[in-house]
């Protein structure tokens, strides 16, 4: 289906081509870097146990998602269309495949991490303004049942109202949209970059760099059961834990598929697209990997493994400014939630576009405003998003039952889905091939960099990880698939009582 743009009243609307190769690019990468490069590798250091296992996992993160981005151009440039992802998968297989990404997209995938990012923001402003909390609360939690509870503490109402300005920007148009998302980008890109050039510079110590790199692969400290009973003091723990650890370095590094699914409005797309993927993905896993050289040359890898809440960025820049790294690193982590929110918001209503279009979604959210974006998707992402901010996980409680700590549902959710993302990207690479073959005279203006190595390396790849987490985060793994499972009556439902676009429409305008 060709882009959105009718005549109405005398005047052509729909997507409007503003987004250049910098705008792409700097999706890519704000739409990557969120909260998690500054915090998970703590939970790695337990799973792994060592610095050489640790930098091992962020590279192998590093090698699937460029692997994956540079797989990804070959049909970004053959399908310039609005939807990108959700396009790809119903175009290669089916609409019904397709269906259950967008489904997946809408319900936890990008809504749910949407939600993470915008309570990561408000802990953060908790740092500078302690009355914002988790644990201080305008209603406290409701129990509904003995597992949930839903409530509304200061950090979840700073949550909600991130959401709800981001989404009501992106109303206004793409202008406003890029520019908010330029300007965040390039300020927290800036940021990283001046934590890893300090950490090195200033916050070197001598007996962290020589422990961490002297006893570069050997095993140490508080080590992470990562299923069955199995540590990474075993060769079979250890390959299980650097399995089991993707789960926090490709969440910290997910998101750079977005701008696929803003192609409508990319200039020069089949150019663009690509370029942005492979431009984006190698600068954020080049800073990624810094980073945590950065972490290992300021703490002791023991401190890493057990520092506070796990916020090693922080204890890092508490070692560079002794009394202000902690409030120096809030700043910069609300900065970088900020960008990061606004790209998965802009980036995610229109995917919802495109299976509107198609009848399997809400029909409002296929039509474009007035500043020529999909006001409506936009407003039922954030809506969801915004309620996946309220419910509650019990995950402590005293001799008489009652809670004493909770956690956030969309937490749980996401660790679910992560199995479920890694079948979307296996599934969508594994397009390519199916293409090549069933469509073979279509025009490629960008072919997948080694192919067929490159796809088939990450299929197989990612195809091991998502074994061993069947195998061994089992509890964690199947909720997810029963949730791609939930689509499969509700795209049959969608398809008998939705109402697809006509099929053939003008290009979408230039700017």
């Amino acid at each position: 289906m060709a882009e959105a743009a009718v005549v109405t009243g005398g005047q052509r609307t729909g997507f409007v081509r503003g987004l250049g190769l910098l705008d792409s690019t700097m999706i890519v990468a704000g739409s990557m870097i969120g909260s998690g490069i500054f915090i998970v590798s703590a939970d790695i250091a337990r799973q792994v146990g060592s610095p050489g296992w640790l930098l091992v996992v962020w590279l192998v993160t590093g090698l699937l998602t460029v692997m994956a981005a540079l797989s990804y151009g070959e049909l970004a440039a053959m399908m310039p269309k609005a939807g990108g992802q959700y396009v790809y998968l119903r175009e290669a297989f089916s609409p019904l495949w397709g269906f259950l990404y967008g489904w997946t997209l809408f319900m936890v995938i990008q809504t749910g991490t949407i939600a993470a990012v915008a309570v990561g923001f408000g802990r953060y402003l908790g740092v500078i303004w302690p009355r914002i909390s988790e644990s201080k609360y305008i209603i406290e939690p409701i129990r509904l049942g003995s597992s949930y509870a839903i409530s509304l503490s200061t950090a979840q109402l700073v949550g909600v109202l991130l959401i709800v300005l981001l989404t009501w920007m992106n109303t206004r148009g793409l202008k406003l949209g890029k520019l908010v998302q330029n300007v965040f980008t390039i300020t927290k890109t800036g940021a990283l970059i001046g934590l890893i050039l300090l950490g090195v510079i200033v916050g070197w110590n001598a007996t962290a760099a020589s422990g961490n790199f002297g006893a570069f692969w050997a095993v140490r400290g508080k080590l992470q059961d990562v299923g069955h009973g199995l540590t990474a003091a075993t060769t079979l723990g250890l390959f299980v834990g650097i399995c089991v650890a993707q789960t926090n370095s490709l969440f910290s590094a997910d998101a750079w598929n977005n701008i696929t699914f803003t192609a409508g409005e990319v200039k020069n797309p089949k150019r663009n697209i690509p370029l942005s993927l492979a431009f984006g993905t190698f600068l954020v896993i080049g800073l990624y990997l810094l980073a945590n050289v950065a972490y290992l040359v300021t703490l002791p890898f023991e401190s890493i493994q057990t520092v506070a809440s796990d916020r090693v960025a922080s204890a890092t820049a508490s070692v560079i400014f002794p009394g202000l790294g902690a409030k120096i690193m809030a700043v910069a982590i609300m900065i970088s939630t900020f960008g990061c929110n606004n790209g998965l918001i802009l980036a995610g209503a229109r995917a919802y576009w495109a299976m509107a279009r198609d009848g399997l979604f809400f029909k409002s959210s296929g039509q474009l405003n007035k500043h020529h974006v999909p006001a409506w998707g936009l407003v039922i992402q954030g809506i969801w998003a915004a309620l996946l901010v309220l419910p509650r996980t019990v995950t402590k409680v005293d001799a008489n039952g009652n809670p004493t700590e909770y956690g956030n549902l969309y937490g749980d959710l996401l660790t679910y889905v992560i199995s479920a993302a890694l079948i979307f990207y296996i599934l969508t690479i594994a397009g390519i091939i199916v293409l090549r073959w069933r469509r073979p005279e279509t025009e490629r203006p960008y072919r997948a960099f080694g192919y067929p190595v490159i796809p088939v390396l990450y299929i197989l790849s990612a195809a091991v990880i998502l074994f061993v987490l069947l195998v061994y985060q089992t509890t964690t793994t199947w909720p997810g698939l029963i949730i791609i499972a939930t689509g499969i009556p509700v795209y049959f439902i969608w398809k008998k009582v939705g109402q697809a676009a006509p099929a053939s429409e003008p290009d979408s305008l230039e700017e």
